[in-house]
């Protein structure tokens, strides 16, 4: 299946910025883990946050949209 475009520029500033937002709460929980040295699940987290904050700025870039893909209306 071919990504085609299907947000507009104001849905790809959006994802953008959420996107560079989760990427900047998973380095500060993973800078907190490594200087606090907490348990597993922070270090979760973290990369959880850093995964869909990549996937964000990815949509952002492609202008696509996962969801308006499978269908699904959004508003932004």
């Amino acid at each position: 299946m071919a990504m085609q475009c299907n947000i507009d520029e104001n849905g790809s500033r959006i994802r953008f910025r959420l996107g560079v937002a989760c990427v900047m709460v998973g380095l500060l929980i993973g800078l907190l883990q490594a200087y606090r040295g907490g348990g597993v699940e922070g270090w979760i987290a973290s990369g959880a946050f850093l995964a869909c904050g990549a996937f964000m700025i990815f949509e952002a870039r492609k202008r696509w949209c996962v969801m308006r893909a499978m269908g699904f209306k959004t508003k932004v």
